[in-house]
């Protein structure tokens, strides 16, 4: 990839390097432009897409004045959630007119809370909010310690032919300090977003979205609990 230069009404375009001698189209909405290097300069209005002599199609966006990696990363991601599409799914999901307890969603109440309070956006941003049991972080926590615990424990034990409480407490490993300080770490990096007003939902990058990391981690909790069961009743590790 380049690196952009960028002046105040044009900016580099970085694009996918192509094999030496490569020719190819840069083509926008306003027209075809020849395309024979790495990058080019371009009204920083123009949005283009670069085809390749090999084929090879490249989504390509023009970076503007001042724009960081994380900065560019941040904007692409981003999905806006507004009041009004928060109060919208409220009133057209079923789930939202009934909890999976039969208890109704009231507002100003302990459990179950509305989406409107629920949500980092538009509800209260406490720990005491965020880690109650319809907030915003317990599945989402633990989701993502359960994929990556399930994964962490399948490869172990084909490493070591230990199940996982051995991989926890055995003397000769140091399992149970590397759980804490996982779960620390995906504490606070789970946590921070909400403190700042952002859920799950608010970001997106192609098939990686709040839906499928809900439904990848409630299944990877299945699947931990499942292979502890599994490892009790059997007094061994799943893979050896």
């Amino acid at each position: 990839m380049t690196t952009s230069y960028n002046r105040s009404s044009h900016c580099l375009l970085t694009i996918p390097s192509a094999p030496q001698g490569s020719i190819g189209v840069l083509s926008s909405r306003y027209a075809p432009l020849p395309y024979n290097t790495v990058g080019t300069l371009l009204p920083s209005t123009l949005c283009a897409t670069f085809r390749s002599s090999r084929g090879d199609r490249h989504r390509i966006r023009a970076r503007t004045d001042g724009d960081s990696v994380a900065t560019s990363i941040d904007r692409e991601t981003k999905k806006e959630l507004r009041r009004e599409d928060i109060e919208r799914h409220q009133a057209e999901t079923s789930s939202e007119e009934r909890s999976f307890l039969g208890a109704r969603p009231a507002a100003n109440s302990p459990w179950p809370r509305p989406e409107l309070e629920r949500r980092p956006e538009t509800g209260d941003r406490s720990l005491g909010s965020l880690f109650a049991v319809d907030g915003a972080a317990p599945e989402t926590i633990n989701g993502r310690m359960a994929m990556v615990g399930f994964v962490w424990a399948l490869v172990a034990e084909k490493m070591t032919g230990l199940s996982v409480m051995e991989q926890l407490f055995h003397p000769s490993t140091s399992g149970i300090l590397w759980f804490a300080g996982v779960v620390q770490l995906f504490t606070a990096a789970s946590v921070i977003p909400f403190l700042n007003g952002e859920s799950t939902d608010a970001r997106r990058w192609g098939p990686f979205n709040a839906k499928a990391e809900r439904w990848n981690g409630r299944l990877a909790m299945i699947g931990f609990v499942s292979l502890l069961v599994d490892e009790a009743i059997r007094q061994a590790p799943l893979l050896h």
